[in-house]
């Protein structure tokens, strides 16, 4: 086999795509296409630009090696079943990373309900990254390391994205702005408005 050593970087790809749905976003505001206006294109454009976000931090750059370039170590070491807390900074990183996905899915999935589920999604959006960046290594021999550390501390991001979602949402301005922002049959749109506190109430009839 060649010797093989080049990198893919993230604006290469994750620019054109970024750019593409730019350009679909405007035309549907343009088009007035439900779901797709005010707030809730802010959404979209929001969620795709996150997205961009976590993918160039955890796929890219795309190393590919093969022979003499290319990393010797087995696939299997690349892998790390035991989760061990420390005060590595990544633990703190990894936890902040998911937390507006915690936020973002209840605004844009009829599926993201409740904290279970928010939970859960999360945790297939991280092992999903994980074992993506285990078959990079497998056919690129880009030196990626399959953490379950990792797994669990994004998932526990995800739960705190979602825990402040809803305390947001007891805010009454804030719970209207968060509506506005809910795409069209997503688990926060359905819950209906925030009904006003007392002391709210009280205060518009006065």
């Amino acid at each position: 086999m060649a010797d093989v050593n080049f990198e893919i970087g993230a604006p290469t790809v994750l620019g054109p795509l970024l750019a593409s749905f730019g350009v679909l976003v405007a035309v549907r505001v343009r088009q007035g296409r439900p779901g797709w206006t005010g707030g809730q294109a802010v959404t979209r454009l929001l969620a795709a630009g996150y997205a961009a976000g976590v993918l160039a931090l955890t796929l890219f750059p795309i190393v590919v090696t093969y022979g003499k370039y290319a990393n010797q170590m087995p696939w299997t070491n690349q892998i790390n079943l035991i989760p061990v807390p420390s005060p590595d900074p990544s633990i703190v990183a990894n936890v902040i990373l998911t937390v507006p996905l915690g936020m973002l899915l209840p605004l844009m999935s009829a599926r993201a309900g409740s904290k279970g589920r928010v939970t859960a999604l999360t945790a297939v959006v991280s092992l999903s990254i994980e074992l993506t960046q285990l078959l990079m290594y497998i056919v690129c021999n880009n030196a990626r390391l399959t953490d379950v550390t990792d797994l669990v501390v994004n998932t526990l991001g995800g739960l705190i994205g979602y825990v402040v979602l809803h305390r947001a949402a007891r805010v009454p301005a804030l719970a209207r702005l968060l509506h506005t922002l809910a795409l069209p049959g997503s688990a926060f749109a359905t819950r209906g408005p925030v009904a006003p506190r007392p002391a709210d109430a009280t205060a518009a009839n006065s």
